[in-house]
């Protein structure tokens, strides 16, 4: 195995999955409270599941998002 090459594949798809899953929180959580969904909530659960196909990974991540 590259080990380089391993760690640059790695460090690139760990970056589109931070960026893309911001980018869809902060227009799920903009577009509930302009809707008025979202009314008087300070904080909300995000749960994230990773798997790896090819190996055994099933790892979930969990933590809340402050909004105040």
């Amino acid at each position: 195995m590259n080990e380089d090459a391993f760690n640059m594949s790695l460090r690139k798809f760990l970056k589109q999955v931070g960026v893309t899953s911001q980018r869809e929180i902060e227009t799920a959580v903009r577009g509930a409270v302009e809707s008025g969904a979202l009314a008087g909530k300070t904080a909300l659960t995000a749960r994230v599941r990773l798997t790896v196909e090819g190996v055994d990974v099933d790892h979930v991540v969990e933590s809340r998002i402050e909004l105040e």
